[in-house]
């Protein structure tokens, strides 16, 4: 143990703690902004300095380790100066207009400005003119940027992808894509990851809450919003409301308080993506398509623009089952739109999600009879939906728990547990076991594949009749590529795998609330199991309301009519 004084405080630490974290243990917060544990200990903000006793330079708090006998101060004058001097510097080359910025009330930087103090800046300010394609679904603005370095730590190290990195130098140093290309031109998965590590509004999602507010406007317009499993999970968190009071049934409340004629639940269309994907596979295992490889699971965007362009040898891998938000666009957009009597075209479609790619996966075409045009019209991430009801000014307190329209109002814990890291798999496990058998497994039978792998992957083996079933369950793009790679090599081998491009699956997804230094994807996937196990139905084919549009529709999962409207074909093209 290594015994030091921290502002006249006394405390032993195990050798080798970062004087941040041993002033922690003292509940002393030092002010941070480039900091994230094990991603980002680079020292580049220079906001955590902290004054050593005897040393006449200030040391970053970040990536220093502590040793016998130090006396430390956090907050002494010469600290408080030069702290206040650094953040004025770096407020000299930001966009200080808080009020219409994204990140308003939840910016590192604007805390730690308003925490010292800083009314009059001394530095005049510098702003730099840098263009960016605001049609993209994310959204950079150079001048909010703080050149932390955490957008491309956690692109590399996390993901894997080297999107962005450094570009110019000295004073000019800025932070952009990559190659100096445009961000069209790269390979960004649109995983989000580096908007909800960013400490500012430098990255945040497309804003699309004015498409939704127009078609609200339309008179003849009938809107119908979807909300995705996991949102339920994380809507409430920034709206001070707790787990218990979260319940997604006041989501509808809210949304059809802003004028929104029909709510409906995503989970119903996991159900209904369960069922397609998981004949497919056992289609796809009777034929002996899955010998040399096996097939990936579809429903996440962000891992199917990743496969698209770094493994396109392996896109024909994919199931060809559409992703939920998708499925439920078309059935939307046909089946619906014929029971209430209006043209596809007049059914503006609305989704609440927690991807930021969902926005791009949204621009798929539907075909069908006179109609072409997008299954889908307007994707929201749960952060643009909680903006809504606080411009709205709806009182979360209020909400009520409705219930979500007919006639696809059902959902199952296993169209729950979508969001969660794993719960693809076992939600297709689960309908596979009975497809094959007959029976109903325990619904926790499959239960060892879940949780979140903070590196590498899940494997599990599951005997279903006579086969026996390798599978593998990944989060988090450079945990995927990894597993690709031992894929293609042929140092592993399964027959079904699930790819969840955001670590944590959707509950960790780019579009969820923001949440400085915490991980909650983990959490979050826990509180989805909780749903599942109090389920009222907690396997896909148990849906009465899948039952009923099959038997009244589709027919049969993968039938001629299910193929025309539920599927895909997966091309190699880029995803830009």
């Amino acid at each position: 143990m290594v015994n030091i004084t921290i502002d006249h405080r006394s405390v032993s630490v195990p050798e080798g703690t970062t004087i941040m974290d041993a002033a922690a243990s003292l509940n002393i917060t030092i002010p941070r902004l480039c900091f994230l544990k094990d991603i980002n200990e680079i020292g580049a903000c220079r906001v955590c300095v902290v004054e050593i006793e005897g040393q006449n330079r200030l040391v970053t708090s970040c990536n220093n380790v502590v040793e016998e006998g130090m006396v430390i101060y956090t907050n002494s004058p010469k600290v408080r100066r030069n702290r206040r001097d650094t953040v004025s510097m770096i407020l000299s080359q930001h966009d200080g207009n808080c009020i219409s910025c994204v990140r308003s009330g939840n910016c590192s930087l604007q805390t730690i400005a308003n925490d010292l103090n800083i009314v009059d800046n001394p530095y005049e300010k510098e702003l730099t003119l840098q263009e960016w394609d605001t049609k993209y679904p994310l959204i950079r603005d150079t001048n909010k940027c703080v050149k932390c370095m955490r957008c491309i730590q956690v692109c590399d190290k996390i993901q894997g992808m080297h999107i962005w990195d450094v570009i110019g130098t000295g004073s000019r140093t800025q932070v952009g894509v990559s190659g100096n290309r445009e961000i069209r031109e790269a390979d960004c998965a649109l995983c989000g990851q580096c908007i909800t590590h960013c400490p500012t509004g430098a990255l945040r999602e497309r804003d699309d809450t004015d498409a939704f507010y127009r078609a609200l406007a339309d008179p003849d317009k009938v809107v119908a919003v979807q909300v995705a499993p996991a949102v339920r999970t994380a809507w409430g968190e920034s709206l001070g409301l707790t787990r218990e009071e979260s319940d997604v049934r006041k989501i509808a409340d809210a949304l059809r308080r802003m004028g929104a004629d029909y709510v409906f639940d995503t989970t119903f269309s996991a159900d209904l993506t369960i069922m397609e994907e998981g004949t497919e596979f056992l289609d796809r295992l009777q034929k002996g398509d899955l010998e040399e490889y096996p097939m990936f699971t579809s429903c996440c965007p962000g891992w199917v623009r990743f496969i698209k362009s770094q493994y396109p040898d392996m896109v024909s891998r994919l199931s060809s089952a559409k992703s939920p938000q998708q499925m439920f666009g078309a059935v939307m957009k046909s089946v619906f739109a014929e029971r209430i009597g209006v043209k596809p075209e007049n059914l503006f479609t609305v989704s609440i999600m927690p991807c930021l790619a969902k926005k791009a996966e949204r621009e798929m075409d539907l075909f069908y009879r006179e109609y072409a045009g997008k299954e889908v019209d307007c994707v929201l991430t749960t952060r643009e939906l909680d903006r809504l009801i606080k411009a709205d000014h709806i009182d979360p307190k209020t909400l009520e728990a409705v219930e979500f329209d007919q006639p696809f109002a059902e959902g199952t814990g296993a169209g729950v547990i979508f969001g969660a890291t794993g719960g693809v798999m076992e939600a297709a496990l689960r309908s596979a076991y009975y497809l094959v058998t007959g029976e109903n497994p325990a619904a926790d039978a499959f239960q060892e594949i879940r949780g979140v792998q903070k590196n590498g992957w899940t494997e599990a083996k599951f005997k279903i009749a006579e086969n026996e079933i390798a599978i593998a369950v990944v989060s988090g793009l450079k945990n995927t590529r990894d597993l690709m790679e031992a894929i293609r090599n042929k140092e592993v081998k399964y027959q079904f795998v699930e790819v969840m491009a955001c670590p944590g699956g959707c509950a960790g997804g780019g579009g969820q609330p923001i949440h400085e230094g915490c991980e909650l994807a983990g959490e979050r996937g826990e509180n989805l199991y909780f749903l599942d196990q109090n389920a009222k139905f907690r396997f896909s084919h148990e849906n009465p309301d899948i039952a009923a549009l099959y038997e009244e529709y589709f027919t049969a999962p993968n039938s001629h009519k299910a193929h025309q409207l539920l599927h895909t074909e997966h091309m190699k093209s880029n995803t830009r």
